[in-house]
């Protein structure tokens, strides 16, 4: 039987080889990660797990927990990551919309995850840092060779959740063929072989930490540092032993902190790639002058994975997310006729080929919106396409922040103010941050009389948003500017704070 994606990382597979190194002492190999991925994979066929069925985890990020990740693979299971910042409520929903058979979540959070779970029918099990946990428990004594279920490149690989604007969160299908056409490109257009040595410190629970990164490793027989979280200092004494490093912008920023990144820091490093928030031109060019390295930025989503990305060898334009990558089409449309648009011009990105997603998960209306005739998907980002060619991403629609690489809609830190008593209303809006590219910020207008400071609001969604969705300023105003149709300008209020992490400000407005 063939398994389409595992099959192609199986056959890249350099046996016994490094596959990830924790530290000095603990390194898997090919043929450890794969024998333990076996035993998980017989371990949840135990448990009833069958193909098509969506297996959830909201684990930390461990060698184990990217090995449970090639287990779904192989026994056909759809895998659904879930950021570990997730609230009880937050999980409530993503459980009873996508209906897993299976969460995997930390010992810790068993009791109150199994509260929610259980009235779905989903079974929970554990998975800790460590690699404790029942879901090892239950794998130590299983076969490791295990017979790999069959899946063709159409059929659902992982789900994951993207929220909108409006309404709840939406579930992207991404099919075994989008992963493995886009980690072949990306790994053919990198030039990544197996001498690669790639220090891993994103999360494993959105695309660019667990499609780009690992996929791609994986599929090029490369080994990979797993750190556990981003810390400056011990990514550049890993630097010497590797040569890449893939990040968000707020690494850069924080590594040019580093007084130890200089050209000597980095001599073994051969790329630096950047996604998932714009990177400033300021930190592309400091970063070119302190280590001679022009980072390399590229553009994805969540629904297609990677689109573009700057050239290996070529001009690397700060400000700009690069060509359209081998066998995608990306093109610039007017909004209002959906008419191509021609060079510099700027209006939606519209992208087609073999990365973009199968649909939303149960919602064929909303996914039939988001393609064209023709079977483009709309992005929702503006942007244009220049006269050499390079992708300028300029603006979003639907008002999306990009803080920290992290996609925050504004609807849902909205609603959650909005609850707040003695607030009348909010609007929720990203501002350039040096650090994070974009901070979350919220306007708010209270009731007459009401009592509220900066403090009261972010105590109060502390229990209610993932911590990178909570405001990192709170201002108050007496109203929020509108238009002729009684709709918040939030073009005006961006204008208006645009230097807000730059400059002091009183508490209040």
């Amino acid at each position: 039987m063939s398994n389409h994606l595992f099959d192609a990382m199986r056959a890249a597979a350099p046996g016994d080889a490094p596959f990830i190194r924790i530290d000095d002492t603990r390194t898997w190999t090919y043929d450890d990660a794969f024998a333990l991925s076996g035993r998980i994979a017989s371990a949840m066929d135990a448990l009833g797990i069958r193909p098509g069925d969506r297996v959830a985890a909201q684990v930390e990020k461990s060698a184990e927990a990217l090995i449970l990740y090639l287990a779904c693979l192989r026994s056909g299971a759809v895998y659904l990551p879930l950021n570990t910042a997730y609230t009880l409520a937050e999980l409530d929903y993503f459980i009873g919309d996508a209906e897993p058979r299976l969460v995997v979540v930390a010992p810790a959070a068993r009791g109150g995850v199994e509260t929610i779970a259980k009235p779905h029918g989903a079974i929970v099990e554990t998975l800790d840092t460590d690699g404790s946990g029942s879901l090892l428990d239950l794998a130590r004594d299983e076969p490791a060779d295990f017979v790999d279920a069959s899946r063709s490149a159409d059929d659902l690989a992982a789900i994951l959740y993207t929220s909108g604007t409006t309404g709840r969160s939406k579930g992207a299908m991404l099919t075994h063929g989008n992963l493995l056409s886009n980690a072949l490109t990306l790994r053919d257009y990198w030039r990544v072989t197996s001498g690669d040595r790639l220090i891993h410190a994103l999360p494993i629970f959105h695309t660019h930490g667990l499609f780009v990164a690992t996929n791609v490793t994986l599929l090029s027989g490369a080994s990979m540092f797993l750190l556990s979280k981003f810390d400056a200092d011990e990514v550049v004494s890993l630097m010497p032993q590797a040569t890449m490093l893939m990040g968000v912008p707020t690494f850069y920023v924080r590594l040019l902190q580093s007084p130890r990144l200089d050209r000597g820091a980095v001599a073994s490093i051969r790329l630096f790639i950047s996604g998932s928030a714009p990177l400033l031109a300021e930190t592309h060019t400091e970063f070119h002058a302190r280590t001679g390295h022009a980072i390399l930025e590229r553009y994805g989503m969540t629904e297609t994975n990677m689109n573009t990305s700057n050239p290996y060898e070529g001009k690397r334009i700060a400000g700009t997310v690069g060509f359209p990558l081998p066998d995608v089409t990306v093109r610039v449309t007017d909004p209002a006729s959906g008419l191509e648009l021609p060079p510099e011009e700027t209006g939606m990105i519209e992208i087609k080929g073999p990365n973009v997603f199968k649909g939303y998960w149960r919602m064929p209306e909303k996914t039939a919106a988001e393609f064209t005739a023709d079977g483009f998907f709309i992005s929702g980002d503006l942007g244009k396409i220049d006269r050499e060619g390079y992708v300028h991403i300029v603006g979003r629609g639907k008002d999306l922040v990009i803080s920290g690489g992290y996609n925050i809609y504004p609807k849902e830190v909205e609603g959650e103010i909005d609850q707040i008593e003695g607030v009348v209303e909010s609007a929720v809006i990203g501002v350039p941050h040096p650090d994070f590219g974009e901070g979350v910020t919220a306007i708010v207008v209270c009731k007459p009389g009401a009592v509220l400071d900066e403090k009261t609001i972010v105590s109060a969604l502390q229990q209610r948003l993932a911590r990178y969705k909570q405001p990192k300023r709170i201002i108050f105003a007496e109203d929020l500017p509108r238009n002729t149709m009684g709709k918040v300008q939030k073009n005006i209020l961006r204008q208006q704070y645009a230097d807000l992490y730059t400059r002091a400000i009183p508490g209040k407005v």
